[in-house]
């Protein structure tokens, strides 16, 4: 059965059952043994998104835009997906089990996990702000995935692009040399390639995180070369 016939199977086991309910069900499904794990990511991304979309009171239209723009999802199954989301948006409560179940996918992939925190950043900003609730809630996320403060204030500037801090984006100090921040710079770009996403498992839709991503990288060496006149 594909991921969305699963997923099909857990909106119908939900019936008319309410947040509660389907947080039961979403963590029995989490729980599963091993082989299920698309099934999982996409499950427990689904709820993440949603949750984190609450975290400020309000999920507005432009998030859950955002999150249909990540997840491509197959006609017909739209249904689903948005019924899944418009029931794990109820309540924050019970995020912190998404999380850790989308670490425990991913042990040794740090990588995959910035870009899974990526993806929700994506979905916060989408109403044009990241609000405080919404980051503690991705703080708390961050820290569940075993990232350390400065990855998380790395993500911030990144996504912060017009008060985040250029050289933080790029991951280096003011005190760095030319050569040393344009040789970060084309690091950073050739990781960033959507390829390299995909080949650390995350979803095809995930290249918009790719290209997001590489807007700020543009825009932190632009001011940079703007600052240092190079």
């Amino acid at each position: 059965m594909s991921v969305w016939g699963s997923l099909a199977s857990i909106v119908a086991a939900i019936g008319s059952g309410g947040a509660q309910f389907v947080d039961r069900l979403v963590q029995l499904v989490l729980s599963r043994p091993e082989g299920t794990s698309t099934v999982g990511f996409t499950v427990a991304m689904i709820a993440l998104s949603a949750k984190m979309a609450k975290a400020d009171g309000v999920v507005t239209a432009d998030e859950v835009i955002a999150f249909q723009e990540l997840f491509e999802v197959p006609t017909g199954e739209e249904q689903n997906v948005a019924r899944l989301f418009n029931l794990a948006k109820e309540d924050v409560a019970g995020f912190e089990i998404y999380a850790k179940k989308l670490a425990d996918l991913f042990p040794y992939d740090r990588l995959t996990l910035i870009d899974i925190l990526d993806g929700l950043f994506y979905i916060a900003k989408a109403d044009g702000v990241v609000h405080e609730d919404e980051v503690s809630y991705l703080e708390r996320v961050a820290e569940i995935f075993g990232l350390t403060s400065r990855e998380f204030s790395r993500m911030m500037a990144r996504h912060a692009r017009a008060a985040g801090d250029p050289y933080l984006v790029l991951g280096l100090g003011p005190e760095a040399s030319d050569e040393e921040l344009k040789s970060r710079y084309r690091r950073e770009v050739r990781e960033t390639h959507p390829d390299r996403l995909i080949a650390r498992g995350v979803p095809e839709e995930f290249v918009r995180i790719a290209n997001d991503r590489m807007a700020s990288l543009n825009d932190a060496w632009g001011q940079i070369r703007q600052e240092r006149g190079i």
